[in-house]
């Protein structure tokens, strides 16, 4: 082999330093983007919204998994004593109660699916304007008790209907 191909070959298979002044910077996780609710332990839920007479019915019915970290906020009109059922709804879910100053005013825990035709219902048994489902167990590995209160952010004024 010549030398200038050996050359060649040698400079091509190296790993030059980057010029002074522009070496790379480790870059932290992203924030999260998009609608979430913070857990007092800094937890983060991307939410899905239900609004609506529609998605609020819908839910998250016939889903066979949540990705970790992710969940639905559904909106009221108006305060009031609301109660959810798992017809339809194949994964244990956490029912997180909010009152309209995001405070938790009842939890439901791992709340199992319903296979039958009439489901129990399960009640706040206090006022509430939001309701977050998250997979069966969050709650529970986040400490989550009645009486704290849960942070939103980027939920504009979305409001329900």
């Amino acid at each position: 082999m010549k030398p200038a191909l050996v050359m060649l070959l040698l400079f091509a298979c190296t790993n030059p330093s980057p010029p002074p002044g522009t070496e790379s910077v480790a870059t932290s996780a992203p924030v999260p983007s998009g609608p979430r609710v913070i857990f007092p332990d800094g937890f983060t839920v991307q939410v899905e919204i239900a609004t609506d007479e529609e998605t609020r019915a819908q839910g998250l019915m016939y889903r066979d998994h949540l990705r970790p970290g992710t969940g639905m906020l559904f909106f009221f009109p108006v305060e009031g004593e609301y109660a959810f059922w798992m017809k339809n709804t194949i994964i244990p879910l956490d029912m997180i109660f909010i009152d309209a100053n995001k405070r938790i005013v009842r939890i439901h825990h791992d709340v199992p699916p319903c296979k039958i035709a009439d489901c129990p219902s399960y009640p706040a048994n206090a006022k509430s304007l939001y309701v977050l489902e998250v997979s069966g167990g969050v709650a529970r590995q986040h400490g989550l008790k009645e009486g704290d209160v849960l942070r939103f952010e980027e939920l504009g004024n979305i409001v329900g209907r």
